[in-house]
C-alpha cells in the first residue's frame, strides 16, 4: 500500500509539474517555436521597394509643404549691436559695464504670422555637449538644496568665501542673459515667459524649496543672475538653459507671443546685448516662428522621405530590369531529374 501510494503521489507530482523541456521557455531558447520567414523572391523584393517608394515620396512632399507654411523670422544681431567705435574690439565692449548694451533692430514681417508665435534665441559655435561642461552640475542639489553640492560642479562649486553656490556648475554659471522687448507700430507686444520649460523638469528636477544663493557673487562672473527670492522650480530661463544641446548650433525658447503679426508690418526689437559670445567666436540670433503639427520650420524630414522613396523606386526598377534580363532559375536541373527518377521508381 505504501509503495502504491508513493507511486501514485509521484505520478501526480509528475503530472502537475511537467519537465522543463516541454515548456515555452525551453522551446524559445532552443529556437523551436513556430516561426514564419518570408521567401524573398525577386517579385517580392521588387514589390517591397516599390511600395516603400510610393508611400514615402508623397508623404515627403506633404511634410515639405507643411514646413513651407511655417512663417519664420531670423535675425543675427551680435555683430550689428556692437557700436562702431568697438567694431574691432568686441570683447572690450561686452566686458565694459559702463557701456550701454541696448540695441534696436527693425524687422519686416514677410508672411502673416498667426499666434502662438514662438520666440527663440539661437547660439552658434557653443559646444554645450563638451564632456566637462555637461558634467559640471549637481542634479541632487537642484532638487534638494546646497547640502548636495558635489565635486562634479567644479570649477564653479564654492564662492570666494567658501560658501556653496546654488545652483553650482558651469552650465548654470553660463546662463544666457540677453533680453528682448517688442514694439509693433506704437503698441508694445507682450511676451509670455511662463510654461516655456518642460513640466516634468519643473516638478521633478528643480526643487520648490531650493533658492539661489551665492550665485554670480564671486570675482569670476559668467552669464545671467537669478532672483534669490524665487525657487529654482520657477526659474524657467534656468530650466530651459540647463537642458543642454547636442549640437553646437541650437535654439532655446525665450517666450511666446500670443497675438497675430500682419504681413508687411514693421516690428521693432529692443535687445539688451549682454551675453558674451565674442570671446569664443560665437554667433547670436533671434528667431520668431510659428508652428505646425510637425513643429517648427524644418525641411530635412521632407527631403529625407523624398530621397529615401526615390531611391526605393529606383532600386525596384533596377531589380525589375535585372530580373527580366537574367531571370532566376526555378531549380537545379540535376535535382529535378533525380526527383523524377525517384518518383518513377
Amino acid at each position: 500500500m505504501d509503495e502504491a501510494s508513493t507511486s501514485a503521489s509521484g505520478g501526480a507530482a509528475r503530472r502537475a509539474f511537467p519537465p522543463a523541456r516541454s515548456g515555452v521557455y525551453y522551446r524559445f531558447t532552443q529556437q523551436n517555436l513556430p516561426a514564419w520567414k518570408p521567401a524573398m523572391t525577386p517579385g517580392c523584393l521588387i514589390a517591397t521597394f516599390l511600395i516603400i517608394g510610393i508611400i514615402f515620396v508623397p508623404f515627403g512632399l506633404f511634410c515639405l509643404q507643411t514646413s513651407n507654411h511655417v512663417a519664420e523670422i531670423s535675425r543675427r544681431y551680435d555683430a550689428d549691436c556692437v557700436p562702431n567705435a568697438y567694431r574691432g574690439n568686441e570683447q572690450a565692449y561686452i566686458k565694459d559695464s559702463s557701456i550701454s548694451k541696448n540695441c534696436t533692430l527693425e524687422v519686416k514681417v514677410l508672411d502673416h504670422m498667426r499666434a502662438p508665435i514662438y520666440v527663440y534665441y539661437e547660439l552658434e559655435n557653443f559646444y554645450q555637449n563638451h564632456r566637462r561642461y555637461v558634467k559640471s552640475r549637481s542634479d541632487k542639489q537642484l532638487r534638494f538644496g546646497e547640502k548636495y553640492t558635489a565635486e562634479s560642479c567644479s570649477p564653479i562649486q564654492w564662492d570666494d568665501n567658501g560658501f556653496p553656490i546654488v545652483p553650482c556648475g558651469l552650465i548654470a554659471w553660463s546662463l544666457f542673459n540677453d533680453t528682448y522687448d517688442f514694439t509693433y507700430g506704437s503698441k508694445e507686444i507682450k511676451v509670455n515667459r511662463k510654461n516655456i520649460s518642460w513640466k516634468s523638469d519643473r516638478e521633478h528636477k528643480f526643487g520648490k524649496n531650493v533658492f539661489p544663493s551665492n550665485f554670480q557673487n564671486g570675482s569670476f562672473i559668467g552669464g545671467g543672475k537669478l532672483d534669490p527670492t524665487v525657487p529654482l522650480s520657477q526659474q524657467e530661463d534656468l530650466i530651459v538653459w540647463m537642458r543642454t544641446s547636442a549640437l553646437p548650433k541650437f535654439r532655446k525658447l525665450y517666450g511666446v507671443i500670443e497675438e497675430d503679426l500682419r504681413v508687411d508690418e514693421t516690428m521693432t526689437i529692443l535687445i539688451r546685448n549682454s551675453y558674451n559670445t565674442y570671446t569664443f567666436g560665437g554667433k547670436k540670433s533671434i528667431v520668431l516662428s510659428t508652428a505646425s503639427w510637425l513643429g517648427g520650420k524644418n525641411d530635412f524630414l521632407g527631403y529625407a522621405y523624398i530621397v529615401t522613396g526615390s531611391m526605393s523606386i529606383f532600386m525596384s526598377i533596377l531589380f525589375a530590369l535585372i530580373h527580366v534580363k537574367y531571370p532566376r532559375p526555378q531549380g537545379d536541373p540535376n535535382c529535378l531529374s533525380w526527383n523524377r527518377k525517384n518518383s518513377n521508381n
